[in-house]
């Protein structure tokens, strides 16, 4: 069987192989001869069926695989022998005037860029500061009082804060539309989860009054049929009611895991908990900056292939995501192009990763994976039942080594970028909105 390579541009080949028939037609005949040793068949006994009969019944299938195996070794030892590493899967196609005696196919594919990983020497890094002192508990606890939050009659017009529970109906243009009617409707004032002009009408009216407006739906508005339009809505106040709090007592530390209401200790294990997310957030936004100068650092081009492959996947997850949140993917259909570019982020990563792994020699070690899952395994009531879990799913274990890889790399570009240390606010760092 031979087999020559051709290149097509940077990144693509196309290889031109030859297989002969006679031999084609040898390994079928073996492999029936194989098959008649045992074959069963209706009216015959066992490895009694005519060999004429068992071509007739599976040479079709027994020569789609012989043909499939030989085609795919002259594709390995050739892209092997020419020491091509392939990037996705080859587009394999029969030639229709082939020379008599041998079949001919065609194998486009493409293969990995060779680069060296660029200099990060010059790579400015702020690795933040952060402060857990009382007052960033004092806040912690504050927003695990809100997230507890309870809500009792309030025989006052509806402020920010409040739930709300209405009824209304909308028309555009006199008409009805999907989405436009509501009973028994509830949401919290000033979240945001309703327009503007919604929460606007509502802000100020007490149970057992109504009101008419008018609202605008925006031009981008995610219900398509009433985008750009503007609806009638009459709406009518329910109920009103105010936000309780949870004190900062015995059977609200009880409520955190504390069994005996121990409040020194609440306070004790909530520090380590926010001390906890405090490392991961800072760890995150290094390792971004770490894995941004590499990717201006090395600048490289990228097989076409695994950047489809990736935006497949990503598309995949996103669409999964919205079935688990209970949305129909065929209403909400997702556009490929929407997802290239993180998939060219990720492709041109793992390709730099993988190539600064082998270079520098950092795959991590099983000492390093399991550090990390110890790490990871902390935030659980059972860390050590947490820590077999993941030695008992590869998937998992496999992301932690995957993990354990990225920050060896970011170590790395940290020991030769410019990395200034820079006090951070502990709410910005957060994210705190309260």
């Amino acid at each position: 069987m031979a087999a020559n390579v051709e290149q097509l541009d940077s990144l693509e080949r196309r290889l031109q192989m030859t297989v002969p028939v006679e031999r084609i037609e040898r390994e079928i005949d073996e492999r029936l001869k194989k098959m008649a040793r045992n074959a069963k068949m209706p009216g015959f006994r066992p490895g009694k069926v005519p060999m004429k009969l068992l071509a007739q019944t599976y040479g079709p299938q027994l020569r789609s695989e012989v043909l499939g195996d030989a085609v795919q070794k002259t594709f390995t030892d050739a892209v092997r022998e020419a020491n091509l590493k392939v990037a996705g899967q080859p587009r394999i196609e029969p030639k229709q005037d082939a020379a008599a005696g041998a079949l001919e196919f065609s194998a486009t594919f493409e293969v990995y860029p060779e680069f060296s990983i660029g200099d990060v020497s010059a790579a400015p890094i702020e690795r933040p500061q952060v402060v857990v002192d009382d007052a960033a508990i004092d806040r912690t606890l504050e927003i695990l009082r809100k997230q507890r939050v309870s809500y009792a009659p309030a025989a006052r017009a509806a402020q920010d804060g409040d739930r709300v529970t209405v009824d209304f109906a909308g028309t555009i243009g006199g008409e009805s539309f999907a989405g436009g009617k509501a009973e028994g409707f509830a949401f919290v004032l000033g979240e945001g989860r309703m327009l503007p002009e919604f929460e606007t009408s509502a802000r100020g009216m007490a149970a057992g009054e109504a009101k008419t407006f008018e609202l605008k739906f925006p031009d981008d508005y995610h219900g398509g049929d009433v985008a750009g339009k503007t609806a009638s809505f009459t709406l009518t106040v329910r109920q009103v009611e105010a936000p309780q709090l949870p004190a900062l007592d015995a059977q609200f530390a009880q409520s955190l895991g504390v069994g005996d209401g121990d409040l020194a200790r609440m306070r004790i294990e909530v520090r380590q908990n926010v001390e906890r997310e405090v490392a991961k957030r800072v760890q995150a936004r290094v390792k971004h900056q770490a894995l941004e100068a590499l990717l201006g650092a090395t600048p490289l081009e990228l097989p076409k292939s695994l950047v489809a492959m990736e935006t497949r996947e990503l598309v995949e997850r996103a669409a999964a995501d919205l079935r688990a949140r209970g949305l129909k993917f065929e209403k909400l259909p997702l556009d490929p192009q929407a997802f290239e570019a993180s998939a060219k982020r990720r492709v041109a990563l793992g390709l730099i990763i993988a190539e600064l792994a082998r270079a520098e020699k950092l795959q991590p070690k099983p000492a390093e994976v399991r550090a990390l899952i110890e790490q990871e395994a902390q935030s659980y009531e059972s860390p050590a039942e947490v820590v077999k879990w993941f030695y008992m799913q590869p998937q998992r274990l496999q992301e932690m080594e995957g993990m354990a890889l990225e920050a060896n790399v970011v170590r790395w570009v940290l020991q030769k970028a410019k990395v200034a240390d820079k006090a951070m606010p502990f709410d910005e760092l957060m994210g705190s909105n309260t």
